[in-house]
């Protein structure tokens, strides 16, 4: 028997969700120096007490919100991998490209990163260093897809987890402070893939096949 849903924890969800879209909305039009939780209590329509009960705080808000935006990448970088079943170079080179072009249209990540006043630069941390919501689990699940998709036998764990992380904070790297256009970032990042580990990537495939 299918329990029937609970009334108060869809109100609850459905509470939250109208907190993030109300913050997410702000730093897109202000910053995120425009964003406060009396601020947020009132345009969502709650008291204060109501939305600490939900967010503790601002930098809990942020993680929140960042972590929505990460799910966003993640899933496009499983299509670009999956888009090249036998070809793994291929497809982390897709995955690569999906990022940055992803990266340079999000209206968040822009309005991050461009600020709009000096306050701005305190979601940064969040994005740049903090464990999570983004490098950790963006390493952990980017080596998992990789796994996934291409099982790669005679790659260790060790190794992987590498390849994942050498990947991920170039990316970001090249999103956050871009020297060129995205093509050329590609490009450079490739050849890291191929120049590291072009040998033993193409090596696991064929004791694979």
């Amino acid at each position: 028997m299918v329990e029937a849903p609970n009334f108060q924890t869809e109100m609850r969800q459905l509470l939250r969700e109208r907190i993030i879209d109300a913050a997410r909305r702000i730093v897109v039009t202000e910053g995120w120096g425009a964003v406060n939780m009396s601020r947020l209590a009132k345009e969502v329509g709650v008291s204060r007490p109501v939305l600490y009960k939900e967010f503790d705080n601002k930098h809990a808000l942020a993680e929140v919100v960042i972590e929505q935006e990460v799910e966003v990448f993640l899933t496009g970088i499983a299509g670009s991998l999956a888009a090249h079943p036998a070809d793994v170079i291929a497809g982390l080179t897709e995955a690569v490209d999906f990022t940055l072009r992803t990266g340079a249209d999000n209206t968040l990540l822009k309005a991050v990163l461009t600020g709009r006043s000096a306050t701005d630069t305190t979601l940064l941390p969040v994005l740049m260093t903090e464990p999570e919501p983004v490098l950790g689990r963006a390493i952990t699940a980017v080596t998992g897809m990789i796994r996934s998709q291409y099982t790669l036998g005679a790659v260790t764990d060790a190794e992987l987890a590498a390849l994942a992380e050498t990947l991920v904070r170039l990316a970001l790297s090249h999103l956050f402070q871009p020297t060129g256009p995205i093509d050329r970032a590609v490009v450079q990042i490739n050849r890291v893939i191929v120049g590291t580990f072009g040998a033993t990537l193409e090596s696991a495939v064929a004791q694979r096949d």
